[in-house]
């Protein structure tokens, strides 16, 4: 285990300023791009620093200061312009890069002599990739945007979630390699709540282990009523580095806001019945998912929203010298020192963990997944209603509550499938942790 002064260390380096470094040498998801179908400028709060995101009117993204260089007005209240982002308070426009294009009265009043040179904002790397707005913060050549197998997956409806969190990133992360946390707040938990104190228990954790790869670290369970065959224990979930989780058919990333704030990213994937095929997206929805209800109660109902009341029940940061560690917590134990090792290799002036910089390396790339054959090429529709698992995946968005009705129903359009479809208490199932299932 950690010894003290390790666990004082990550509390301290999970907010400062060494950790800040090593982050913004990865690419962070910041947006949907389906968003800028109703506006054309987002604010952004990211690292601690107040940016603005525009599409400009040839439709390139651009993520550059809040704040215009001349009077430092807000330029959430821009004009997005053919190639980029004018001021509206004195008409002062910046490209993409951040270079000061254009200043109306200057231009006119000393032809040739304006400021533009010394008024470049601030201004960041950003692309787009299955259906998100990626940013880069960090010291160029910026590495690649890894193009992750599941953003290629053909007949599938996508749709990114967004929400707000009051806490430190690194306490969400850390419940990428929290397998037991499933057992006692997704099952029993969320049973309890939904069933009352005579709910009944879970199958327990018999084995855990730890294991880590190229893009991260995998954590395997064995409970019981399985044994080692089962691809829990023989392939695992992914805790993707440096902020990601990944569960065979989605993605989360806990991206960090600042040093008490998170955004919580979720992309996710559903195959369409076989019927449905050929299936083209048009767009990808993103909405907001929200963390409180009309009376300002956390919501405890789905998966994820179980695991925001965790993280931020831990406090604005968590305080990792008060910890009592156990036997279950070696992945937690592995992350820390796999994140104090790049801290070090970052002082050295190397590259971190997970950085693809080769594009021969960086083309549709596999993680470990135990439901790849199914979510690549999909079931009919009476497999998919003939099993629990699947039922839920596609007739219910599990994950998170307050998903849009308008989303719904182009999911439900897509799936060729309505909740009148489904034959048994969806609500009263218990979230499944087998082979292909959605649990975490």
């Amino acid at each position: 285990m950690l010894d003290q002064h390790k666990n004082e260390t990550l509390t301290r380096v999970g907010t400062g300023t060494a950790m800040g470094d090593l982050l913004r040498r990865y690419w962070m998801p910041i947006a949907g791009v389906s968003e800028f179908d109703q506006v054309a400028i987002k604010p952004v709060r990211l690292m601690g620093e107040d940016l603005v995101l525009f599409r400009d009117l040839q439709g390139h993204f651009g993520l550059i200061d809040r704040h215009c260089s001349h009077r430092r007005a807000d330029l959430l209240h821009g004009m997005v312009e053919q190639q980029g982002l004018r001021c509206s308070y004195h008409g002062w426009e910046f490209s993409a890069t951040g270079a000061c294009t254009a200043q109306p009265y200057e231009d006119l009043a000393r032809p040739g002599h304006g400021l533009r040179g010394g008024a470049a904002v601030k201004a960041y790397p950003v692309q787009t990739k299955g259906g998100m707005v990626w940013a880069y913060l960090g010291p160029l050549p910026a590495p690649l945007v890894p193009d992750w197998e599941q953003f290629s997956w053909k007949n599938g409806f996508v749709q990114v979630v967004l929400s707000q969190l009051p806490c430190n990133w690194l306490q969400c992360q850390e419940n990428s390699i929290d397998p037991v946390h499933f057992e006692w707040m997704h099952d029993n938990w969320g049973a309890r709540l939904r069933d009352g104190p005579q709910a009944g228990r879970s199958a327990r954790h018999l084995r855990v282990k730890f294991e880590e790869f190229e893009h991260g670290l995998v954590y395997k369970r064995m409970r019981e009523g399985s044994d080692e065959n089962d691809t829990a224990w023989t392939t695992g979930r992914v805790c993707l580095w440096p902020n990601g989780f990944f569960l065979g058919n989605h993605f989360e990333w806990r991206v960090p806001v600042d040093d008490e704030n998170t955004l919580s990213v979720t992309w996710h994937y559903v195959h369409v019945p076989r019927e449905q095929e050929p299936y083209v997206q048009g767009s990808i929805p993103t909405w907001i998912g929200p963390t409180h209800d009309e009376h300002g109660r956390w919501i405890t109902s789905h998966v994820m929203n179980q695991d925001f009341v965790a993280w931020a029940g831990q406090g604005r940061i968590a305080d990792r010298t008060r910890e009592f560690l156990g036997a279950s917590d070696g992945g937690i134990v592995m992350l820390r020192r796999r994140f104090l090792a790049d801290l070090a290799a970052v002082a050295q002036g190397l590259d971190p963990k997970g950085i693809l910089r080769d594009p021969r390396h960086n083309v549709r790339i596999e993680l470990p997944s135990v439901r790849r054959n199914i979510a690549m090429h999909g079931l009919t529709r009476a497999e998919i209603l003939a099993n629990p698992v699947h039922r839920q995946t596609v007739l219910g968005y599990i994950l998170q509550a307050g998903q849009p009705d308008w989303v719904r129903h182009r999911f439900e359009e897509a799936m060729g499938l309505k909740a009148q479809d489904y034959t048994g208490p969806l609500a009263g199932e218990p979230f499944m942790d087998r082979g292909s299932g959605p649990a975490r």
